[in-house]
């Protein structure tokens, strides 16, 4: 039972957080794609699947840094870093997950399981990213977007330009919530060499977060307006730039307990474009 216990630690799912960030983008990808109204079993798989996939990247993500964690204070605890499981383990949780992930699309069309290969490559080398990568946060919106294309593969069996445009966005919206993540960490990363966002733009770190909310609405917005939403989309666009410009309030002074609030609210930035997708196309 203990050793679960590490391996539940490993995959954060006592810090869901993360499975939430790649859900609300899936989720929204969805019910456009279905106009609204995506069958519900497809809507559980992409769900299951986000979850086991979000917690394989956790697992082979603490692999990668093992030895990188240990000189970070919120990371020296870690089930791998700190020596209660071994290397092998975190790989073989990983690989469980993952395959368990993979089986899950078995019932899809050829293109979203050709996507999945990708998506699997993805994240799995994110992590090597930070190594040499300037802004591995860019990547990372890549990793944590690929529900996007994927769902607009299982609905409509092709990938259109909106569903790129999204992807776009969800870059950009990476960008912003992980330079946060990043600000809390900035003092230690730049004493073992890590590279990231938060890093690179310096001094104009807030400023870029808030350029990369904008960009990243800003593209969202165009697409549902594209795709006929009107009234509560534009609400929850709204409700989601508001959320942004709290974000401003909290990271402005740079503090970091403050950068991590920020960082985490975003779940509720990414449930309000959700919500107001879902409510918009539930109330025509």
């Amino acid at each position: 039972m203990n050793r679960l216990k590490l391996y539940f630690q490993l995959v954060r799912m006592d810090k869901p957080i993360g499975i939430l960030l790649l859900l609300w983008p899936t989720l929204a990808a969805l019910w456009l794609a279905a106009g609204g109204k995506p069958a519900w079993s497809l809507v559980a798989i992409f769900i299951l699947g986000t979850a086991l996939m979000r917690s394989a990247g956790c697992a082979i993500n603490d692999f990668a840094d093992r030895d990188f964690d240990k000189h970070v204070k919120r990371t020296a605890e870690r089930p791998l870093t700190s020596g209660k499981i071994a290397a092998w383990e975190a790989v073989m949780v990983a690989v469980v997950l993952t395959l368990l992930s993979l089986l899950l699309i078995l019932p899809l069309n050829t293109l979203t399981k050709e996507l999945s290969v990708i998506a699997v490559i993805v994240a799995g080398s994110y992590p090597y990213f930070k190594r040499f990568f300037a802004i591995p946060q860019a990547y990372l919106g890549i990793a944590f977007g690929f529900g996007i294309p994927m769902g607009f593969a299982a609905v409509q069996g092709a990938v259109p330009a909106a569903a790129w445009l999204l992807l776009v966005a969800n870059v950009f919206w990476a960008i912003a919530y992980d330079t946060e993540y990043a600000m809390v960490d900035r003092d230690d990363d730049l004493k073992i060499g890590i590279k990231t966002s938060a890093i690179t733009f310096g001094r104009y770190d807030v400023l870029a977060i808030m350029l990369c909310y904008a960009l990243s609405l800003g593209l969202v917005f165009a697409v549902g307006w594209q795709f006929g939403l009107r009234g509560w989309f534009s609400a929850g666009m709204l409700l989601a730039a508001a959320c942004a410009v709290y974000h401003y309030r909290l990271i402005r002074t740079r503090e970091r307990a403050a950068c991590f609030t920020a960082f985490r609210h975003n779940n509720w930035l990414g449930a309000a474009v959700f919500g107001g997708i879902a409510l918009d196309y539930a109330l025509r």
